[in-house]
């Protein structure tokens, strides 16, 4: 592919995430209503899940090429990116609103999934039980959310029963189809998009002479982001804080046990020194400090808060590139 041609798909990809994204927003929130839950479990499961696709492909394919490098570079430089890049405009478009509930339970379980990486990873190897340790850690943390997601629809259930009539059952599973697909179709762009997007990017990487590692954090970290920026973008000029914020948390979690996890039982690999050193700790770092950011900006992850992070974001890609 020569350069003309990159741009031009880079730019089709862009246009595709972009619409995609607001389908994807419009659809989660109508199923969250037609359902009976809360906006932040579809954001921090089905968006989550969506957004992360792109991950979880670049990461299994580069594992069966056996660049462990670019699989580990990607899930790092994703979780940076979804922190720092996405959450950071997003915030500076809109402060973002944290509940408590995901302040001190989600956000908690965010940075210590980060940590967990270490012992799985310190000696540059990851092997098929410990990648299958990483997804039943990942299956455990998804039961707990959708058993809190079936409690909160019984409630809701109890609270509303016998307020609707038989007749209008039908409709209700009409308009929740519709939802359904919506999502499917929103996160189906999304995957579309962003493998236009890397595409183009990595042929651009390449010809500006870049490594594999830092295609892998940065080049092709952006661009599987790229879903969770448009998501991001898209709910909060909705004001849809829930999903931002669930799609940002669960993103992250999603990164770092299903795709690492994935990728190691499908085939085990190594990786380079770098990423156990400054790369995990910057990862780990941008983790912690945007939990603590939503502390101190209590439960709001503010423009200035936003600005901070962007700033971050820019500098990691000054020492990346440097």
């Amino acid at each position: 592919m020569n350069i003309p041609w990159a741009i031009l798909l880079l730019t089709a990809g862009l246009a595709v995430l972009w619409k995609s994204a607001d389908v994807l927003v419009s659809g989660a929130v109508a199923l969250a209503k037609q359902l009976g839950i809360s906006s932040l479990v579809v954001g921090l499961t089905i968006v989550a899940m969506g957004t992360s696709a792109p991950e979880v492909a670049a990461s299994i394919a580069a594992a069966l090429r056996g660049a462990g490098d670019i699989a580990i570079g990607n899930i790092y430089g994703s979780n940076i990116a979804n922190l720092a890049l996405v959450g950071g405009l997003s915030a500076i478009i809109l402060p973002i609103s944290v509940k408590n509930r995901i302040l001190t339970r989600e956000m908690p379980v965010m940075v210590l999934v980060a940590l967990l990486l270490w012992p799985f990873l310190r000696d540059l190897h990851l092997g098929r039980l410990e990648g299958a340790t990483l997804l039943v850690l990942f299956v455990i943390l998804i039961a707990m959310t959708v058993l809190m997601a079936k409690r909160e629809m019984s409630s809701k259930k109890l609270a509303t029963e016998n307020t609707e009539k038989m007749d209008s059952h039908s409709h209700w599973n009409d308009k929740n189809i519709k939802s359904i697909l919506l999502v499917v179709i929103g996160m189906v762009g999304l995957a579309l998009g962003a493998e236009m997007t890397v595409r183009s990017a990595v042929v651009l990487g390449q010809k500006a002479g870049l490594s594999k590692a830092v295609i892998g954090l940065t080049i092709i970290a952006i661009g599987t982001s790229l879903p969770e920026l448009a998501t991001c973008v898209v709910a909060a000029l909705r004001k849809h804080h829930d999903i931002s914020i669930g799609n940002l948390v669960g993103s992250n979690i999603f990164n770092t046990l299903l795709v690492t996890g994935t990728a190691g039982v499908i085939r085990p690999f190594s990786l380079a020194k770098r990423l156990m050193g400054a790369d995990y700790w910057i990862m780990v770092g941008v983790t912690a400090g945007f939990v603590l950011l939503a502390i101190l900006g209590r439960r709001i992850i503010t423009r200035l808060a936003g600005t901070i992070l962007l700033c971050g974001y820019v500098t990691f890609l000054v020492y990346l590139l440097a």
